[in-house]
């Protein structure tokens, strides 16, 4: 996979996605990240990205000429572009496996107050939020997306059990989990899991999970079982 960045910080995503399972992916050439400078699109001695808003209003708004030019150089047949933004979907774990097969992402990182309508209405495939809040800028949400959905990249983890038997993969939050010493300061572990019993371990784990998600997200819960009824 291919991954594009446009951003007026690219030095901010140097830590993050260079180290641990992200580096690593970067090192095996399971994906290959590139950071854009919108800066470098840029044609006044400023290198201005951002102007004022018609009709008024508060802040700044990034200018479109940067951003097409930035766009357009990048935008291949098969590419997918990206606005984060806090007016966007709100990004979730099937939006991740969706994103997870694409060849090609392009982000382009919100900032100011926003982007000019033009680039939002005629360059963005998808505009997507990490949550109901607001960052100063879209930098940090599309670390989060990327992160979330390289892991899901086949090869990325070793196995792909490990993307599989996680929170949210089937709708539930991830059941409880257990290593050595199996007695802890008397704190021990359930002793279903170390019966060997294989049957009776997944169906202690799915119980678990179950009753995980029904008091720490009913949300989730109720459209876990809306899809099991449908299903």
């Amino acid at each position: 996979m291919q991954i594009d960045i446009i951003t007026i910080f690219p030095n901010i995503f140097f830590g993050p996605l260079s180290e641990s399972i992200i580096g690593r992916a970067r090192k095996k050439k399971l994906v290959n990240i590139d950071t854009v400078d919108l800066r470098e699109f840029t044609t006044d001695r400023h290198r201005s990205v951002d102007d004022t808003p018609y009709g008024g209003g508060p802040g700044m708004l990034m200018k479109p000429e940067p951003l097409f030019k930035a766009v357009e150089e990048r935008k291949k047949k098969d590419s997918y572009v990206i606005l984060t933004s806090p007016q966007g979907e709100v990004f979730n774990q099937k939006t991740a496996v969706e994103l997870s097969c694409k060849k090609h992402l392009v982000f382009v990182c919100g900032h100011y107050e926003g982007v000019d309508e033009r680039v939002r209405e005629n360059l963005i495939d998808r505009e997507l939020s990490i949550g109901d809040y607001v960052l100063t800028s879209g930098n940090l949400a599309a670390m989060v997306i990327i992160d979330s959905v390289v892991r899901l990249i086949p090869g990325v983890l070793g196995s792909g059990l490990s993307a599989e038997d996680e929170s949210f993969s089937e709708g539930l939050l991830e059941y409880p989990q257990y290593t050595k010493p199996s007695d802890f300061r008397g704190l021990k572990v359930p002793e279903v899991l170390m019966s060997g019993n294989h049957k009776l371990i997944e169906e202690w784990k799915k119980r678990k999970a179950e009753e995980r998600t029904r008091f720490r997200r009913p949300d989730l819960y109720e459209k876990y079982l809306e899809n099991n009824e449908i299903n």
